[in-house]
């Protein structure tokens, strides 16, 4: 068993990672310098088994990953058009961000007829739900930024994955691992948890294999939806782009073998391919590609997808009771109410939802007026967050980034302009 890591090696991760490994008789894994624990296999953690396939590897947010596009604007331009404040106002008036969130704009992609007639028929069930769900963002540490290079170039980057379609497909299979129907609510196994294999050819695995890659389709069209609002919100054009995943199954050669790669979450990275990985609300990006070398080959030719975290959310936010409450529907009214008889005073024709809120009973060790005044000292508009996203949740990206430096190479350095995600007490209880 041959484990190459990356920065300083968090003990349970790396526990996880070999339990993986010997369950499927796994020669290589991987450790980035971004990990940390997760369910089964730790989030930053590779594994390449020849016979296998993982579900609980790949997880629940399959085809997790990140997009950017680098355009002709320039940050003056951004004023211009009325400044970035305003610009991320229009994002998160146009474009949906939380769980379980349907689209404001409904949009038609060839992905959608795809799912109708899936191979893996269970899915076909599903195609209202992607349909409904089609350019939307998730919450956690999902996000739609506006960043400027090292040249006052404007890029867009966006990070989220497969939605509720995606979550349904992985709880789905692992229920059927534990002999349940697709649609039954399988148990929850501990984060600790042996993984969830299903052998390369065998009905369930081939079943998979087709099913999570539908998933990841669907993701990669989400992304390629919302940044191309972001991009008609800016009325610009997209000069440059990268996208990949971290989340996902790869059939892959390493050592003159082929092996089933397992990521999660890992950005691929082989010699001269281009990532894009997000730091903090409050640190830069990157855009990054890879390098040949030794150390790529014994990573799996695997990196880093974000600065990875310190803190737990409930460390860093404290602890919080789920209230059902109803909500100003007003994307900037803050109002909520017990009951859906109430009215806005501010807004009397907006009508109320239906929310899940989240109310503090303990307080975190993150004093989140203080970070948000902090980002705006530094020029970085934020729509939406919480404590458990503050940049101190988080190492920094260019400390792991240094982990990894004879694997990768930076080309441009990102710095947040504006940072729109779901707000705290959105309700998510898979959130990376």
């Amino acid at each position: 068993m041959k484990i190459k890591t990356f920065g300083l090696v968090d003990e349970r991760s790396l526990e996880q990672l070999r339990r993986c490994m010997e369950a499927g008789d796994a020669e290589l894994g991987v450790l980035c310098a971004d990990h940390h624990p997760g369910y089964s296999q730790p989030i930053g953690g590779g594994i390449a088994y020849e016979g296998y396939v993982s579900p609980s590897g790949v997880g629940y947010d399959i085809g997790c990953g990140n997009k950017a596009v680098r355009t002709e604007l320039t940050k003056a331009s951004l004023e211009a058009l009325g400044g970035v404040e305003a610009l991320m106002r229009r994002i998160t008036e146009r474009i949906s961000f939380g769980m379980g969130v349907r689209a404001r704009e409904q949009v038609d992609h060839p992905v959608l007829e795809k799912i109708s007639r899936a191979d893996f028929t269970p899915q076909r069930k599903l195609v209202q739900l992607a349909r409904s769900q089609l350019g939307t963002v998730g919450s956690g540490n999902h996000y739609v930024n506006l960043m400027e290079d090292e040249r006052d170039r404007i890029w867009v980057g966006v990070h989220f994955g497969s939605r509720g379609f995606g979550h349904k497909t992985a709880s789905g299979f692992l229920a059927l691992a534990q002999g349940l129907p697709f649609d039954a609510r399988g148990r929850e196994g501990e984060m600790d948890s042996p993984p969830v294999l299903f052998e390369v050819g065998s009905e369930l695995g081939e079943s998979y294999v087709s099913a999570m890659e539908l998933a990841g389709e669907y993701a990669y069209a989400g992304r390629d939806v919302v940044v191309a609002k972001v991009l008609e919100i800016l009325d610009a054009d997209a000069v440059h782009e990268v996208h990949n995943h971290h989340n996902s199954a790869w059939r892959e050669e390493h050592s003159g073998r082929t092996y089933w790669v397992i990521r999660k979450g890992c950005t691929p990275a082989r010699p001269g391919q281009e990532g894009f990985v997000g730091g903090s609300m409050g640190d830069e990006s990157v855009i990054l590609e890879g390098v040949a070398g030794a150390e790529a080959e014994q990573s799996l030719f695997s990196t880093v997808h974000g600065a990875g975290r310190v803190m737990s959310r409930s460390q860093a936010a404290g602890r919080v009771r789920r209230r059902k409450r109803w909500a100003c529907r007003k994307r900037d009214c803050d109002r909520v109410f017990a009951t859906g008889g109430a009215v806005c005073s501010d807004h009397p024709d907006a009508g109320l939802g239906k929310v899940w809120v989240e109310e503090q009973v303990r307080p975190g060790r993150v004093d989140w007026p203080t970070v948000k005044a902090r980002l705006r000292e530094q020029g970085i508009v934020l729509i939406g967050g919480g404590a458990d996203e503050a940049p101190e949740v988080y190492k920094r990206l260019p400390d792991v980034l240094a982990a990894h430096a004879g694997s990768v190479r930076i080309k441009h350095r990102l710095r947040p302009l504006g940072v729109a995600m779901a707000a705290r007490d959105v309700y998510d209880p898979f959130k990376d």
